[in-house]
């Protein structure tokens, strides 16, 4: 059922087109938030997407095909959400690549890649969204940090450089908040079955010739212990939260959704 906490308020959320990012503008829009998708995929289907999710919740939804990599085509972004909703009130850094190569084997330019879309990214977004924010004196500034903020794993040497740095920034944009009305937090989910994690499942049930739902056991059994994947609703309702009068004074947590998996 729609709620109108988040009416008026306009959310931006990057890589939106699919996975955990349309999860959590899934959960804003309908807590009533104006939504920005960002992300890439076929035109016609993303338009239908952020169409069908305005329809759902009675919100305004818009599009912008900002190249996370690329700061001029992030500012413009941004620009198009002020134009367009008078700024961003709740700001969503999602968007994220992966590869996975041992440290002496890993290219350079995916390490460059990851960099500057998982962690770079969000500085160009937030040093643009806070002038507004604090105008205002309310702000949500929502990282999503991963697990792998907080431990790491053998041969995500880029990812985990990233999430550990966007943890970092999260903290630092918090305390320079910290007496304004402008909240910054990180979400460090576990395994979540993305198109991003389903690839691996895939390599991993061609590596070892498993079926699909064994690669996926196998996958969860190694470092998830609840067993069970973190789904983009679960996080969407953590986002929320966040957003909420009792996440007032939640700042600088990376918060982890993993199963268990940073317990161990």
């Amino acid at each position: 059922m729609k709620s109108s906490m988040l009416s008026g308020k306009t959310a931006l959320v990057t890589g939106s087109t699919s996975g955990i990012g349309l999860g959590i503008a899934r959960s804003l829009a309908e807590q009533g938030a104006n939504i920005v998708f960002n992300g890439f995929g076929d035109a016609q289907q993303i338009e239908k997407l952020y169409t069908d999710v305005g329809s759902e919740f009675g919100v305004q939804t818009a599009y912008h095909n900002a190249d996370m990599s690329k700061p001029g085509e992030i500012e413009a972004m941004m620009r198009f959400a002020a134009d367009k909703f008078g700024g961003v009130d709740i700001l969503v850094n999602n968007a994220g690549i992966q590869h996975v190569a041992t440290v002496d084997e890993f290219p350079p330019e995916k390490w460059d890649a990851i960099i500057a879309i998982n962690l770079t990214s969000a500085f160009h977004t937030t040093r643009l969204a806070l002038p507004g924010m604090k105008q205002k004196n309310w702000g949500r500034i929502i990282n999503l940090a991963s697990v792998h903020g907080l431990v790491g794993s053998a041969g995500k040497s880029a990812y985990v450089a990233a999430k550990h740095g966007l943890v970092g920034f999260t903290k630092v944009t918090a305390l320079e908040n910290a007496t304004t009305g402008v909240t910054c937090n990180a979400i460090c989910p576990g395994w979540v079955l993305t198109p991003l994690v389903q690839k691996q499942v895939d390599d991993r049930a061609a590596r070892d010739g498993l079926s699909n739902d064994a690669a996926r056991k196998a996958l969860l059994a190694e470092k998830q212990p609840s067993g069970e994947f973190v789904t983009p609703a679960e996080l969407g309702a953590l986002a929320v939260f966040f957003c909420s009068p009792a996440g007032d004074q939640v700042r600088g947590v990376a918060w982890n959704m993993d199963g268990g998996w940073a317990a161990q």
